[in-house]
């Protein structure tokens, strides 16, 4: 059963009203249950603060939060859950200006994950959908305290935006270790400005943070387990392939394949410029604790470093902590990288590699 109340009254058919757009500039609508999804959608562009209550998002649809009027609040209350379909998603999608998503005490998306998990990610198997698109969500845009469970995929794509925040809230997918997850990034960002991300809590299996494109992003306080680390890229083969003004900072990595990553793919073209990473703790990491590749091809890096996609202006600084023994502290592979800065890099357990190449000054492999 769905509830669907604006203002003080029911509202049935607005559009019968000669003032109610009026009215309901400061409206507030509540939608619940399995038919809340569907009413939302309709009655949106009626309420300027929306709550979302135990909603029940019917299999292969969109809980469309897209096109809100400009200040909207969005509100989620109890377990939000998604029926299950081989589809390509989003589960969410939320667009429009200075629009403030938050999560109340006790808020859980449950993106039913076991019932898509085959081990392939996106690579393959049944469709699975992304979770949460935060597309073009402009003026003083933010997300707060939103916890989101077991995603089929990808969890946050954060593409077109400009301004916007993300605080606080967890990404859990620790049911997917042993369940066949895969490709759950908790953040993807491409083609998007003046971005922040800050004390998010992300266990996964993928990266923890790949920034594809954009500029002015920052993400601090996050703590990552379980997944490839934080990351720049892959860079390029996309319609924008820039990445400039990133800084990552005072953040833990543990539990991972990688810990700080920059990726650039082989033989494309793009820049990576002005990326900061600074106070990062690893621990136990299983691959590499820093790796700056100029050769990746989706998981099969080809060895042979390419140019086309320069890393300059690069600084590592206080990047401190463990790997497991059979990992590498540091491997770097450019064919061209320069203007880097590194600063307290202490990286311990594991072994030194013997296969890096174009190493900038300052840098140690």
């Amino acid at each position: 059963m769905a509830l669907a109340l604006c203002g003080s009254s029911a509202v049935a058919t607005p559009i019968a009203h000669p003032h109610f757009e009026k009215r309901a500039a400061s409206s507030s609508c509540t939608f619940s249950g399995a038919t809340g999804a569907a009413a939302v959608a309709k009655a949106k562009s009626s309420c300027s603060a929306i709550v979302l209550s135990s909603l029940q998002v019917p299999a292969g649809k969109t809980l469309d939060l897209t096109g809100l009027k400009t200040g909207t609040t969005v509100t989620f209350e109890g377990t939000t859950t998604f029926g299950y379909a081989a589809w390509a998603g989003p589960l969410v999608s939320v667009s429009g200006t200075d629009i403030t998503v938050t999560g109340a005490s006790g808020n859980v998306l449950d993106g039913q994950g076991a019932k898509y998990w085959d081990g392939k990610g996106s690579n393959g198997g049944v469709k699975k959908p992304k979770f949460f698109y935060a597309h073009n969500l402009l003026g003083k845009s933010s997300i707060n305290s939103i916890n989101i469970k077991n995603s089929p995929v990808q969890v946050y794509s954060i593409n077109g935006a400009n301004g916007l925040t993300v605080n606080g809230g967890t990404i859990d997918n620790t049911a997917g270790d042993a369940g066949g997850g895969h490709n759950t990034d908790c953040f993807d960002v491409g083609s998007s400005s003046g971005i922040t991300i800050s004390g998010i809590t992300c266990k996964n299996q993928d990266d923890c943070l790949a920034i594809n494109s954009g500029t002015d992003i920052t993400f601090t306080g996050g703590t990552c387990s379980g997944g490839h680390g934080i990351s720049i890229g892959s860079v390029g083969g996309r319609s924008d392939n820039t990445v400039s003004g990133v800084t990552v900072e005072n953040s833990s990595i543990s539990n991972s394949q990688n810990g700080v990553r920059v990726k650039t793919v082989s033989g494309a073209t793009g820049s990576v410029k002005g990326v900061t990473y600074k106070n990062v703790k690893l621990s136990n990491i299983s691959k590499y604790g820093v790796v700056i590749e100029q050769d990746y091809e989706n998981g099969s890096p080809t060895g042979t470093p390419t140019s086309g996609v320069p890393i300059t202006g690069l600084t590592l600084n206080g990047i401190t902590g463990t790997v497991a023994s059979g990992a590498t502290d540091v491997y770097i592979l450019c064919a061209s990288c320069s203007s880097w800065t590194w600063e307290g890099v202490s990286i311990t357990g594991g072994k030194k590699s013997s296969s890096c190449k174009g190493v900038p000054s300052g840098a140690s492999c």
